[in-house]
């Protein structure tokens, strides 16, 4: 990869986890509460999706007219657009982990780098189930 890619891709990071820490998408005790709907349920995470929904529309919508990155990279879009069983049931078991856990694996590869210890064990489990899955689907 080129030096400037990988600077942009650092700070894309950067940004996208600094994002998460300020937006409180990585603090699982406010992540819980938005899900919360029967109880004291937190609506302000609806304003961080819906703000990085538009973001990444307004920027697919860009780059996909001309089929490269702003870098002028090859954009790699997936091709499948089929609903199938695999799919229901993994955002199924995403959808069960975030709620059991208040965590999916952007927050929580931010919590890992900022020292805090309850994201190890998820990163752990998260690590564990991709290599489950390249065992049991390839």
């Amino acid at each position: 990869m080129k030096p400037k890619t990988v600077a942009v891709a650092f700070a894309s990071g950067l940004l996208f986890g600094v994002g998460l820490l300020l937006s409180g998408m990585a603090d699982p005790a406010k992540v819980l509460a938005f899900l919360d709907l029967a109880g004291a349920w937190d609506p302000s995470l609806i304003l961080v999706m819906g703000g990085a929904l538009a973001v990444a529309l307004l920027g697919f919508r860009g780059v996909r007219a001309g089929g490269t990155t702003p870098l002028g990279e090859p954009l790699n879009l997936p091709t499948a657009t089929r609903v199938d069983g695999r799919l229901v049931a993994g955002s199924l078991l995403f959808g069960a982990g975030w709620g059991l856990a208040g965590l999916c694996p952007g927050p929580a590869l931010v919590r890992l780098g900022a020292g805090l210890p309850d994201a190890a064990l998820f990163v752990a489990a998260m690590l564990a189930g991709m290599a489950l899955h390249r065992v049991v689907f390839r």
